[in-house]
């Protein structure tokens, strides 16, 4: 197992020196500069934009929703499907005009897409009124990257395809109070053959055990309710770490921390999900009931061809094994529709698993080939509309089972957190079960971060509604 190359603190420090020469810099400014960061994608982009939020804090921004208000504006992108990719591309196209308007306006964009080279390219050749390019491995740098553009002309690109690092000791700016964000690893070396995240994020690389334990903690003492840990495929955590332990081992330590919280945990692979794990989350009394498993298809030549290293027999006894464990488990998963060769037939297998696990909620996309990947050059010859048909039958059955699931809830008192603010004038606040179903209730938003007893009154496909008892 290769190591994980660690940033040295100096180097980390040396990036705040960074930030602390822009703040110089913004000071003299007539008026508090603004930053606008726009962020795509999963949530580990989320995680990733709260770090530059944090630098940008420390150089001297403030924040604001506006584009044109901003003197910094980062994009942050997600490469995962090609309609996210196209919504970015028009998006930062649009900016040329607030360039015009405000020449000395910084326009950064970074994350996944910018790792992609055919993204980064076209980037450089086409959208000229973009200042910095950068990929998740140079997040680390972004105040000297930064700085450069302050104090120099011309345009920055970072992008080298590497393996990537872990810095520690980047400030952070979290968006909310109430839930958080915590990066336990990056990368992954799973390289199904449809993803591009191996290719922009680099291998798997693990956090020490420590430096979680003491982000959590911190949060705990802020008060913090609900804390997910992060990675693209948690369940590999502490492989590359030279004291062995592993995603079983860590939720027992941080479940031992004190305080009133939640742990979550995103996302799992199948084929490192063990009776540990489930072990692990049936006694720790911290972590939430809910599981997102993906499984992505239910015929097994078609998860040979995704390269996803897991049976549709395997999968289906680890869920029989979670469910053992933990009776009131909710089930997540994800499912790709018209992978290249599928057939209607073996599609076919796949609302079988539905119907056999009859999952809470899905998250179902229609295959989108990713450049660079194996599966971008496959034969795909099952025309569009027929996958559009297959997707309407999966969503049409996973929509009932959802509204099956969500009204056996109706009469019963949940404990749930209250999280944040509605626009139904009925139900003004928003609040989650353990199992992360959304509940609308009236109340006062002075009880939002608190966990309440809700009594669930009504249910749709997509959520609950209920009272504060």
């Amino acid at each position: 197992m290769e190591r994980t190359t660690i940033i040295p603190p100096a180097q980390v420090e040396e990036q705040l020196s960074h930030c602390a020469a822009v703040a110089r810099l913004t000071a003299q400014w007539p008026e508090k500069p603004l930053a606008f960061v726009d962020t795509y994608g999963c949530q580990q982009n989320e995680a990733d934009s709260e770090r530059i939020r944090g630098y940008l804090d420390k150089m001297g921004f403030g924040f604001t929703d506006s584009e044109e208000q901003a003197r910094i504006i980062v994009i942050n992108t997600c490469a995962i499907r090609e309609h996210a990719e196209q919504r970015v591309f028009g998006n930062v196209g649009a900016l040329v005009h607030v360039k015009r308007r405000r020449p000395d306006t910084l326009i950064c964009l970074c994350g996944c897409m910018a790792q992609r080279p055919q993204a980064a390219r076209k980037i450089r050749e086409s959208y000229r009124h973009v200042d910095l390019v950068f990929g998740p491995q140079a997040l680390w740098q972004f105040p000297e990257m930064i700085h450069g553009l302050l104090t120099r002309r011309g345009r920055t690109f970072s992008v080298e395809d590497e393996a990537g690092s872990i810095a520690e000791g980047i400030p952070v700016v979290r968006q909310d109070k109430i839930k958080a964000w915590v990066s336990i690893m990056y990368g992954c070396n799973n390289f199904c053959s449809y993803c591009i995240v191996p290719y922009v994020r680099g291998r798997e690389r693990s956090r020490k055990p420590g430096d979680i334990l003491a982000e959590v903690r911190q949060l705990a003492q802020e008060g913090y309710k609900d804390i997910t840990l992060l990675g693209q495929n948690v369940n590999s955590y502490g492989k590359d770490l030279d004291d062995p332990i592993d995603f079983a081992g860590l939720l027992e330590q941080v479940n031992a921390i004190p305080g009133d919280f939640l742990i979550r945990f995103m996302t799992s692979h199948p084929k490192d999900a063990t009776r540990k794990l489930f072990e692990a989350m049936a006694k720790c009394e911290k972590v939430a009931p809910v599981l997102h498993l993906p499984f992505q298809a239910g015929n097994d030549r078609v998860l040979k061809v995704m390269n996803r290293r897991h049976t549709r027999a395997e999968y289906l006894e680890k869920i029989k094994a979670v469910r053992t464990l933990i009776p009131d488990i909710v089930l997540t998963s994800d499912v790709i529709v018209g992978f290249p060769g599928e057939t209607t037939a073996e599609f076919e297998d796949t609302l079988r698993v539905l119907e056999e696990v009859r999952f809470d909620a899905l998250f179902t996309f229609i295959f989108s080939p990713r450049p660079g990947t194996p599966a971008a050059e496959m034969d795909d010859p099952m025309p569009r509309e027929e996958k559009l048909q297959n997707f309407n039958r999966l969503t049409a059955l996973q929509d009932a089972i959802s509204e099956e699931k969500h009204a056996a809830y109706i009469g019963k008192t949940v404990r749930c957190l209250l999280d944040g603010l509605s626009d139904d004038d009925r139900c003004n606040l928003t609040a989650r079960t353990p199992g992360n179903r959304l509940v609308r209730v009236a109340g006062d938003p002075s009880a939002l971060g608190q966990f309440r007893d809700v009594k669930i009154t009504g249910a749709n496909k997509w959520s609950l509604t209920g009272e504060l008892i």
